[in-house]
């Protein structure tokens, strides 16, 4: 049976992470894969999640498995820290969700969730979005189309010829979004420009799907999930797909949230069992660990407030990454103006050079990048920035 298959090409990201390692140059540079580094170059475990993880340890008392929809006190926290507490759809009961293995999980579910309401739907998501999210909702069987959104000429956001393809969504299609620092070029939409993209929305019909992983990772908690609220405050539906990835620092504990915000009561009843029913055709039972200690930290009010500053002094630090890299480069003659990665939030910037540039970066400097040019800041430290920005300045 097996000797029909035939090898695919290695993942672009993990393939440049194999690289990396057998990389015997000691100055070599990472900023390829998109995990929060310390200045060590390390992943640590939040000093929360530690704490919550003792907490756990000591209460636990059963290895069977959980509720079909999840860890319930990480659903209502999760909710509450997305959408605020006392959110309308909270209150009128017109929210459908589910614990998910990740935030890739979520939009999984939720793209056979979309699947099942009409298998004609089309998802439309952004130039450049992240790979991942082609044979994550391609592989439930929707179409998917793009809509500008990025110029690495300008390094800014086209979003003129957004809103013109936006106006263009058919009624009932789904525009996948990126709640706040998640476009792999770091450019977010501001605030008028989520206003726009409300009444774009209410004009045509369409159903703003939002993928949010990285709230706290822009400006604060709270401002970063404007766009998402402004949509659930105003849009009888819809679609949340939230990761805990990046300001839990739990990645490899795969905790996500699948979100449906429904017009009425009895319809969120009905779309609950139908995402638990999807969920229990992929993969049966949800996990319990990470949304347990999500659970505690958020319910937990000194915990709580311990993970905010956690996720501030991280916020923080790559903020001033930013700075470093544009003062370096600046300092050291680049031919480029790099001000714009000052402008860009999150844990990722577009360089906005070209393949060949980045090919050269890595073969040549042993710095490893994407050839989008897409770099994870968090990957910058004080000790490799000025290596960095030699290197960049020889391939310009």
């Amino acid at each position: 049976m097996f000797d029909v298959l035939t090898p695919l090409p290695a993942d672009p990201i993990l393939g440049l992470s194999a690289a990396y390692k057998k990389d015997t140059n000691p100055n070599k540079i990472d900023l390829g894969v998109g995990v929060y580094k310390d200045e060590q170059g390390r992943t640590p475990i939040m000093n929360t999640v530690q704490k919550a993880q003792r907490i756990l340890l000591e209460t636990e008392d059963s290895k069977t498995y959980i509720p079909q929809q999840g860890v319930q006190g990480f659903i209502d926290g999760m909710l509450q820290l997305i959408l605020g507490q006392g959110h309308k759809a909270l209150i009128e009961n017109r929210i459908a969700a589910v614990q998910a293995p990740g935030g890739c999980g979520a939009l999984r579910i939720l793209a056979e969730l979309i699947k099942r309401c009409d298998g004609d739907t089309t998802v439309w998501v952004s130039d450049p979005t992240w790979a991942n999210h082609i044979p994550l909702i391609g592989n439930a069987g929707l179409n998917i189309k793009t809509y500008p959104y990025f110029d690495k000429t300008s390094a800014s956001i086209k979003f003129d010829e957004m809103a013109d393809c936006l106006k263009q969504v058919k009624k009932g299609d789904v525009v996948l979004l990126h709640g706040c620092c998640h476009n792999p070029t770091g450019a977010d939409l501001n605030k008028d420009q989520w206003n726009t993209v409300l009444e774009i929305a209410q004009q045509t019909g369409f159903i703003p799907f939002v993928d949010i992983a990285y709230q706290g990772f822009g400006d604060s908690l709270e401002e970063d999930v404007y766009g998402v609220r402004l949509l659930a405050n105003s849009l009888p539906e819809v679609i949340i797909a939230a990761s805990c990835s990046k300001n839990f620092g739990l990645y490899r504990e795969r905790t996500g949230l699948a979100v449906m915000i429904t017009e009425t009561p009895a319809i969120a009843s009905i779309t609950q069992t139908q995402i638990q029913s999807i969920a229990r055709g992929i993969y049966s039972m949800p996990p319990s660990y990470g949304g347990a200690l999500v659970d505690i930290i958020l319910n937990t009010p000194d915990l709580k407030t311990e993970w905010m500053q956690e996720v501030t002094d991280m916020r923080e630090r790559m903020k001033n990454l930013r700075k470093l890299l544009v003062d370096k480069l600046a300092e050291k003659g680049a031919s480029k103006d790099f001000s714009f990665v000052n402008q860009q939030k999150g844990m990722f910037s577009f360089l906005c050079i070209s393949p060949e540039q980045v090919e050269k970066l890595v073969n040549e400097h042993s710095v490893y990048l994407v050839s989008s040019s897409r770099v994870n800041i968090a990957g910058i430290s004080l000790s490799n920035v000025d290596n960095l920005a030699e290197a960049l300045v020889k391939v310009l």
